[in-house]
């Protein structure tokens, strides 16, 4: 279940304050745009989603939370990052990334499934004598709007 937006600027604020920063405006504007954004998004998406924030201020301000444990950068074939409030922030998901374009796309597993996968993670990690505490799942292919293209 996602936090609502009092209860993320609580969490997000005692994360920066732990990290000693503060909690600014741009902050706030910013972790809101990520917030409401349909999937990571790039640093163009995130001012075209927000013009009172200015491009300079987004780059940096993205550095500090992701410092902090707030954001979480996404690295495709693409030359641009994508950004995202991090897990414990949101829900537990995985990405579909385009291997053409670099598009990211968020996706889930029902709850079978997803016990399933990490129980046979766990496994193989324990395996190789490696003591896992979570998963992330990245699936690399051609999106939709790249298939037709082709």
């Amino acid at each position: 279940m996602s936090m609502t937006g009092d209860e993320l600027d609580e969490e997000v604020a005692a994360l920066l304050d732990q990290a000693d920063q503060r909690y600014t405006d741009g902050r706030r504007r910013l972790v809101a745009t990520l917030h409401s954004g349909d999937g990571p998004l790039t640093i163009t998406q995130i001012v075209a989603a927000d013009t009172l924030l200015p491009q300079s201020s987004v780059y940096r301000n993205l550095t500090i939370l992701e410092e902090a444990g707030v954001v979480t950068r996404i690295t495709a074939v693409d030359e641009f990052a994508r950004y995202e409030l991090s897990e414990h922030l949101s829900e537990h998901h995985h990405h579909l990334i385009c291997s053409t374009c670099g598009d990211v796309a968020d996706f889930s597993l029902d709850a079978k499934t997803e016990a399933t996968l990490d129980r046979a993670l766990r496994n193989a990690a324990g395996s190789a004598g490696f003591s896992a505490e979570a998963h992330r799942l990245d699936l690399l292919g051609v999106c939709g709007s790249c298939t037709g293209a082709a």
